[in-house]
Order: C-alpha cells, then sequence, then structure tokens
C-alpha cells in the first residue's frame, strides 16, 4: 500500500501532539508484509510500519510481544512510540534504531539465555497473536506435547489442507504428530519466547548491543527459539557456545530442532506456496526415518 499524506500527516500530529508538515520520510526494505518507512521529524527519526487498516490487530499483536520482551530487560527491544489506526491504514512506530550487523555475538547469546530464564508456570500466551500474517493460537497448556500438537505443528498442517496442500503431506504429517511423545521426550520449562528468531528479525544498535524485533511471543521450550536462529542461515557459533554456558541445552537438542523448525518451513508453505512443501516433506520424512532407526 502507498503511504498516504493524510495518514502520514495523522501520525506525525500523534507523535508530536501538534499538526505539522515539517517532517520528511525515505523507504525502507526487508519486510514482505507491511511497508516500511523511516520518518523524520526535525532531528527525530521513527520507524514507521504501515499496512491496511484491516491489519491494525497484527500491530496491536506486535506491541503486545514487543512489551513483553521489554519488560524482561535481557536484551534491546525497539521502544513503542504509538500505534493506531486512520482511515484505510494501520500503523505502527517505534523508535529509530540504526542497525548493524557488526557486534558481540556472545553476548547476544547470553542475552537470549537471560530472556529464557522468565518462565511460566504453562505453555501459551495470554491472547492468540501472528507469526508474520499467520494466526498463531495460544491456548494455555500445561503439556509441552499437546501444546506443539494442538497449536504448532497441528495447526499449520491443518491450514496446509484448507490451502490445497493434501496428500502425502497430509498423511505423513499425521503420522509424525502421532510420535510427538516420542520426540519430545523432555520437560522444558516455559520460557519466553521471541517466537520468530531468524537473523532478519535480530541486528546490533550502533553501539554493538544485541537488538530483536517482529516477535510472535508466547512461553514455550526455549529450543525453538535456537532452532528457528539455524533455520535461515544461522547464526555465529559463537552466539551458540555463549548461551550454551549460560543455560546448557538438553540432549536430543539435535532431533527436536528439526521438528521445531517444521513449523517454520509449514508457515512458509502457507504464507507463500512454492518449494516450501518439499522441503517440509523431506523434513518429515527425515523425522520418521529417525524415529524408526
Amino acid at each position: 500500500m502507498k503511504a498516504g499524506d493524510a495518514s502520514l500527516a495523522h501520525i506525525v500530529k500523534q507523535i508530536t501532539g501538534r499538526a505539522t508538515t515539517q517532517y520528511a520520510t525515505s523507504p525502507l526494505g526487508g519486510g514482505c508484509i507491511n511497508q516500511a518507512l523511516k520518518l523524520t521529524i526535525g532531528e527525530q527519526a521513527y520507524f514507521v510500519k504501515l499496512n491496511q487498516a484491516d491489519s491494525f490487530a497484527m500491530f496491536d499483536n506486535e506491541v503486545d510481544g514487543l512489551q513483553a520482551l521489554n519488560a524482561a530487560h535481557a536484551l534491546r527491544i525497539p521502544q513503542v512510540v504509538c500505534y493506531g489506526q486512520f482511515k484505510s491504514s494501520a500503523y505502527l512506530v517505534l523508535e529509530f534504531i540504526p542497525l548493524t550487523h557488526h557486534g558481540d555475538p556472545q553476548r547476544a547469546g547470553r542475552q537470549l539465555a537471560a530472556l529464557h530464564r522468565t518462565t511460566h508456570d504453562r505453555h501459551g500466551w495470554r491472547r492468540p497473536n501472528t507469526l508474520g500474517a499467520t494466526p498463531q493460537p495460544n491456548d494455555w497448556n500445561g503439556s509441552w506435547v499437546d501444546f506443539w500438537h494442538d497449536q504448532r505443528l497441528g495447526f499449520q498442517l491443518q491450514l496446509a489442507a484448507t490451502h490445497g496442500h493434501r496428500g502425502p503431506l497430509q498423511t505423513r504429517g499425521d503420522r509424525l504428530l502421532a510420535r510427538l511423545p516420542d520426540l519430545l521426550n523432555h520437560q522444558p520449562a516455559p520460557s519466553l519466547l521471541h517466537g520468530d528468531l531468524w537473523s532478519g528479525n535480530f541486528a546490533y544498535d550502533d553501539q554493538g548491543h544485541p537488538v530483536i524485533y517482529d516477535p510472535a511471543v508466547y512461553f514455550g521450550d526455549r529450543e525453538t527459539d535456537l532452532a528457528m536462529t539455524e533455520l535461515f542461515g544461522g547464526f555465529p557459533n559463537g552466539f551458540y557456545d555463549a548461551y550454551n554456558e549460560a543455560w546448557p541445552l538438553d540432549a536430543g537438542y539435535k532431533t527436536r530442532k528439526q521438528l521445531y523448525n517444521l513449523y517454520h518451513i509449514l508457515n512458509h508453505l502457507n504464507l507463500f506456496g512454492g518449494g516450501y512443501g518439499q522441503q517440509a516433506l523431506t523434513l518429515i520424512d527425515r523425522l520418521l526415518a529417525e524415529l524408526e532407526d
């Protein structure tokens, strides 16, 4: 969507408390769901996300997640300035953080472990939210196996079926769902999770401090965040070394991370289609083969 002058003027007024035409914008890349802008008012810069008005709930969920992560005081999280709806637009304004790929990955690993030390007595979250543009159910559950069966893997498989991805994906997916107790044979603490922690949602500020953003938060197995960091390119080795030094992972992680990343591959299938279906099927077959060994 295009950012109209009226919606930008409204956003500026929400930030400053007054009407003004003294602002500038420049487009930012990196997103495939929202339009992203750098908004400059005087000497102050802001990061603005724009979408259609019916995307307001997605921004409301993002604000909820950012505030929860901020409350953990573990990593730097962008501060929310304001968000809302105006005519046909929904918007979210965050502090503008100049980002870089240069920083201390070991510090990032330690800080992620600190985030995961924030725990709950059940898996889930206080509200449903979104993973990208996909609804993400989060009903509270004391059983990690049941939570992952019903609200993660099973949910994505059902969604794939409604999108026409049936046949082997569903039959083998059902076989895998039936074997979840054999794969999830540990008792993870429900940790506060970023929920979508790939390299595109992680960077460093200009002081080298780790920054995470675009969350899909819930309480669950901390290994799901670690698994996601390995899915699209991975993080530096020092990141994983520092995390394991701060809080060692349980035995069996190398197998479970494939299961956890299957959730994200299925989500990409549901969002984008293409070759993600074959990638998901390959991952399911690999997990079934490991169970039969």
